[in-house]
């Protein structure tokens, strides 16, 4: 599993939405009081950064309101190379979200793999993206209320290329609420006790050294990095509203265009910039 695929190099960007039923829960549990039209216009601001500034080609799929938390499509595909990964979400009424996100991935002609049904019920396998960093070399999967065993075990016989090592989640409900990929050799942890377990897990189960970025505050760990297709560092952070104290380590990445997005609301509901989009590389050689 020698594979390497540096990080960071990608084309489009898969997005969803913002429905009126955001805040609501998928399962109909109690929701969270949120400012949706605020949502939406930090949605069009994260979007339009994708596309107008780092210059992705944007995929946008419409709301659904019948679909609550489907703004959270990186939950839904796991996607390396030219595989995409339809995931299973922890929660049976967020499996519809999947219709969509896999005619999106057949048109991009990626080869599409399904979790299947497994043996059904709580008992089978469960996958979200937000439990899954991929470094270019190796993958973590957080084990998670979200993602278990058994979903992380379908990962790794999907992309057979890469390791897969498992670690619990510490301090946060999604691996990515702890840590997210700064670059292509450097990984950013929050600072709390939660992630720095998490943190001392993936480095005793790496061969690999990664450069680490501690950032103080939660919100902070979870930053959209792409080196765009005209070979510049970007990274989508949250704002210094959010994280006051953060925004100096950012400001220690060499040579990188920071562009400060606010997430406030997608915060309450333990989402993070990286939940909106599924990022993709379909020119595979360009460096």
């Amino acid at each position: 599993m020698a594979n390497v695929c540096p990080y960071g190099r990608f084309t489009h960007a898969v997005v969803r939405g913002i429905p009126e039923s955001f805040g609501q829960r998928a399962d109909g549990g109690e929701g969270v009081e949120v400012d949706v039209a605020k949502a939406q216009r930090q949605f069009g601001v994260l979007t339009g950064a994708l596309r107008q500034k780092v210059g992705l080609q944007l995929i946008e799929i419409p709301a659904d309101p019948e679909l609550p938390e489907s703004w959270r499509i990186e939950d839904i595909a796991v996607i390396q190379g030219d595989t995409a990964l339809i995931t299973r979400p922890f929660k049976q009424q967020r499996r519809a979200e999947a219709e969509a996100v896999r005619r999106v991935m057949n048109e991009l002609n990626l080869t599409v793999v399904e979790m299947g049904v497994e043996e059904g019920g709580s008992g089978g396998a469960t996958l979200e993206g937000s439990d899954v960093l991929f470094t270019g070399r190796e993958f973590f999967v957080g084990i998670s209320k979200h993602t278990n065993h058994r979903g992380a075990e379908v990962l790794a016989d999907t992309f057979r290329d890469f390791a897969v090592s498992t670690v619990p989640v510490c301090g946060g409900s999604r691996l990515k609420n702890v840590c997210s990929m700064g670059g292509p050799e450097t990984i950013i942890f929050s600072n709390s006790e939660g992630a720095k377990k998490t943190q001392r897990m993936m480095e005793q189960l790496t061969d690999h050294h990664y450069d680490v970025l501690t950032v103080e505050e939660d919100v902070a760990a979870n930053c959209v990095y792409v080196r765009s297709p005209a070979k510049v560092d970007y990274l989508l952070h949250p704002t210094v509203d959010e994280c006051p104290n953060s925004i100096p380590a950012f400001q220690k990445l060499p040579d990188y265009t920071l562009l400060p997005t606010a997430c406030s609301e997608a915060s309450k509901l333990r989402g993070a910039l990286s939940s909106f989009c599924l990022l993709i590389n379909r020119k595979l050689n360009y460096s």
